[in-house]
């Protein structure tokens, strides 16, 4: 029991520290959303891009993230700002903020919610020594996570293939197990329960990020109420993205036995 209890304290504090910059972003979020002026004369939206900017300068000036790590955060930016653009388009959320720095409609800011993503896996892979079992092949899972971004498009206009892409995901990693450190011992699990937990903390975050004002969906709009349960599932295929795109930077190793 006293190594449980060390090895779930350390764990959760590994955590933390892989969720720096999606912590401190997210940290600026609520503060902006409590104490912000209304008369400022730079937006809330442009605050947020430049304190972002900041947090990504000074991690890197303190060797507190790689250059590895920040190439995987641009990629994360321009692939989530692209989806931003559309999503917006199509009004399946809106940013309800004026502000200077957008493009159509979309403040530059939120693609770093996407990099905190990129942040975070890049980070909690390095952090835990990640390590596979059974790894599917990358030109299957570049495929799959191909299908799961165009399907992002294409399910507003065509049939929406998203039950036949869970089932995708599923089969892909049926067999694949992800070993991981902590302090005392190396533990596993099932790949598809790892995505799922991350996927139940962004769920969570977007709560947070909704309540203070940063996007609201359209059921939002007249007064806040909770991302509904089911976006559980979106936030799980843009796991499954973005694993994809960092297993073309670094490459999933087997796990030595």
């Amino acid at each position: 029991m006293t190594r449980f209890v060390s090895e779930f304290w350390w764990f959760g504090l590994k955590q933390a520290w892989a969720c720096l910059f999606g912590g401190l972003l997210l940290g600026g979020i609520i503060v902006t959303s409590l104490c912000y002026p209304a008369d400022a004369w730079l937006a809330r939206y442009d605050f947020l891009f430049f304190y972002a900017l900041a947090v990504q300068a000074g991690l890197l000036a303190f060797k507190l993230e790689s250059w590895e790590e920040a190439r995987v955060i641009i990629l994360f930016h321009l692939v989530g700002t692209v989806m931003e653009l559309f999503k917006t388009h199509v009004g399946s959320w809106s940013y309800p903020e004026d502000n200077l720095i957008r493009i159509m409609g979309v403040p530059l800011f939120s693609g770093f919610m996407y990099s905190a993503v990129g942040s975070y896996l890049a980070r909690v892979w390095r952090g835990f020594d990640f390590r596979f079992d059974n790894y599917p092949a990358i030109p299957t899972t570049v495929v799959v996570g191909a299908l799961i971004y165009l399907n992002f498009f294409s399910h507003h206009y065509i049939t929406d293939i998203r039950l036949a892409l869970f089932l995708a995901v599923a089969w892909m990693f049926r067999r694949t197990w992800i070993y991981f450190s902590v302090r005392q011992g190396r533990y596993r699990m099932p790949v598809v329960l790892a995505i799922f937990l991350g996927a139940f903390f962004i769920w969570v975050a977007e709560n947070i990020a909704t309540f203070g004002g940063i996007w609201l969906y359209p059921h939002q709009m007249q007064a806040w109420e909770p991302v509904p349960v089911s976006k559980l599932g979106s936030w799980f295929l843009l796991m499954i993205i973005s694993g994809v795109l960092l297993t073309l930077v670094q490459k999933p190793r087997p796990e030595p036995h």
